[in-house]
């Protein structure tokens, strides 16, 4: 560190001479200027540390000196003392109103100047620190600075810019009203799968592998960015139209058809894209990302591989849908989830011999509410798990109160969705609701369908045995509409087969529904087990079925679904 420089201005060499020797035992570099105009020259030569000025010198005078030096920004903090003879209140305060930081009284005293002179280069060099300080602080401020918005407007894994970056571009678009944009919205089909079965090493992987390929289809001028986990977009800017989209985006989707390598694996994957089109609507730069996502959602629907342009009236669809989510998960907390039962009638003999139960909604303002419009809601959001549950619960209950009034020879059917019988609580809450209700297990049947217990055969099977094993009875639902192996059929512990709707809706001898009607319950003769037509509603049907030889049936020739009070008062009243 080198020594304290101090400048010394006074037009008498003498002066100089004094502070010299008073000065001369300490490690101060001393410089020399005889007027103001020769300090204010040699200031950038001697960078001085203090300024010892005396006030009145011939030219300009020390108070104008003083003025001149702090008004330059490199030395206004150089701290300057006031050498003068002037003592009076009003020459100090014009000395410090020209911007000087202290004061020395003439004849000069030993002691004092000694004492003024460590303060004021104290002073200076902690305003040295304090500015050495700021500086790194303004230097770590821009960098931390330039850090955030790095990891705003890029994506961390990818490199890609981000959905912030993306809004930003978006709102440039929005505010100067162009609308020759196009906003392609891609989402991978199924990656969480990748995720929980290989883990997220390789899902990471996989993402970049993908950012990667779609980089290659990036125009000139062009936007790519992440904007969600397994979630990309592109903003094309100067397209007119939708037929400029068609061969983007179907080059697009043929690029996932070869798979993706990676370092430990090989995954095929497949995407569905949305497309918001540039519109003088929007307001918000939010507002074409929502509409792409909610035209991505519509391409799911439709299956993988797939995509759809947005058009107005999906937003009302989605919002609907929305509510309808909303609506059922509140009516599963409000309980208005009621149970209908159908009659199972004896085609032999016509006699009722059990029900299927069946879940209605009973909202607090629309009235009854159609299955089929919330049941694939419910499906699609996993709600039918835990309503199922509430229908098991409410019909064992039912056939409880049915065994205690005398009815004990009455079956009740329970249908098990897909996700319920995937489910893997499915056991203990069957166990719980038969323990609650006492109900006897015997008199219970369990409908499955036949692509739910197909998609994992071996533990399909195993599931119905520990069924079997309750004494519940089993029911392939809807047999004939999916894909089960006959290889696999003698396999399960079924009890019966229920032949679907759309085969007895239009059977008359000798055509196609006539024939496989006819195979299923020859099929069902030889396997030991019990065949249910259902969807009967006129007479000749009835008619058919029974020259066939099916045992069992049900639809609206016999009854539309009631609630249990109206079951008790038309059927069973009658045998009691």
């Amino acid at each position: 560190m080198n020594n304290p420089a101090i400048l010394i201005i006074d037009d008498e060499p003498d002066n100089f001479d004094v502070i010299e020797t008073l000065l001369s035992d300490l490690d101060y570099q001393l410089h020399y200027a005889a007027n103001g105009e020769e300090a204010i020259d040699s200031l950038d030569l001697f960078r001085p540390d203090l300024i010892l000025l005396d006030v009145m010198m011939a030219g300009i005078d020390g108070i104008e000196v003083c003025r001149r030096i702090k008004a330059m920004p490199q030395w206004e903090f150089v701290p300057i003392v006031m050498v003068t003879a002037l003592i009076t209140k009003t020459d100090l305060a014009r000395c410090f109103a020209a911007g000087a930081d202290d004061f020395i009284s003439k004849p000069i005293n030993r002691l004092e100047l000694r004492a003024r002179v460590r303060s004021m280069l104290r002073i200076h060099q902690q305003y040295q620190q304090l500015a050495t300080f700021n500086t790194r602080l303004e230097t770590t401020v821009q960098q931390r600075t330039a850090q955030l918005q790095t990891m705003i407007f890029q994506d961390a894994l990818t490199t890609l810019p981000s959905r912030t970056f993306l809004l930003q571009k978006l709102a440039e678009l929005v505010q100067t009203g162009d609308i020759s944009f196009a906003v392609i919205y891609l989402d991978c089909d199924r990656f969480k799968l990748v995720n929980s079965s290989f883990g997220y090493i390789v899902g990471n992987q996989l993402l970049l592998a993908v950012a990667q390929r779609l980089q290659d289809y990036l125009r000139p001028g062009d936007v790519l960015a992440r904007v969600g986990e397994d979630e990309f977009c592109f903003l094309l800017y100067q397209i007119d139209g939708e037929k400029v989209l068609e061969s983007f985006i179907e080059s697009i989707l043929r690029s996932f058809d070869a798979s993706f390598v990676l370092p430990d694996c090989e995954i095929f994957m497949t995407a569905c894209i949305g497309i918001a089109l540039g519109s003088s609507a929007y307001q918000q730069p939010e507002e074409p990302l929502q509409d792409a996502d909610t035209a991505m959602y519509k391409a799911k629907l439709r299956g993988k591989g797939c995509y759809q342009i947005f058009e107005p009236e999906m937003s009302l669809a989605m919002l609907n849908r929305l509510t309808l989510e909303n609506d059922l998960q509140r009516a599963l907390k409000h309980q208005e989830f009621v149970t209908y039962y159908q009659p199972i009638v004896n085609l032999q003999t016509e006699q009722v011999c059990g029900f299927e139960a069946l879940v209605r909604w009973k909202h607090p303002v629309r009235g009854m509410v159609s299955p089929g419009e919330f049941i694939p809601c419910m499906e699609e959001t996993g709600l039918i798990v835990p309503v199922g549950m509430v229908v098991l619960q409410q019909a064992c209950e039912q056939l409880r109160a049915w065994e205690q009034q005398g009815w004990r020879e009455l079956t009740v059917s329970v249908n098990l969705s897909v996700r319920q019988f995937a489910c893997p609580t499915l056991l203990s809450d069957i166990d719980r609701v038969l323990a609650e209700t006492q109900v006897n297990p015997a008199r219970l049947k369990l409908e499955i369908t036949e692509s739910a217990i197909m998609e994992n055969a071996i533990a399909a099977i195993a599931l119905t045995e520990q069924l079997r094993d309750r004494q519940i009875q089993i029911s392939i639902d809807d047999f004939g509409t999916g894909y089960s192996s006959l290889g696999y059929l003698h396999r399960f512990p079924v009890d019966y087969l229920k032949i679907d709707r759309s085969f007895v809706s239009e059977i008359f001898a000798g055509n196609r529904n006539y024939q496989v009607v006819n195979t299923i319950i020859a099929l069902s003769d030889r396997l030991e087990l019990a065949v249910i037509a259902e969807g009967i509603e006129t007479t000749e049907q009835l008619s058919w079925l029974q020259q066939l030889g099916c045992e069992f049936g049900q639809g609206y020739l016999f009854s539309k679904p009631l609630p249990a009070t109206e079951i008790e008062r038309i059927y069973l009243a009658q045998t009691s």
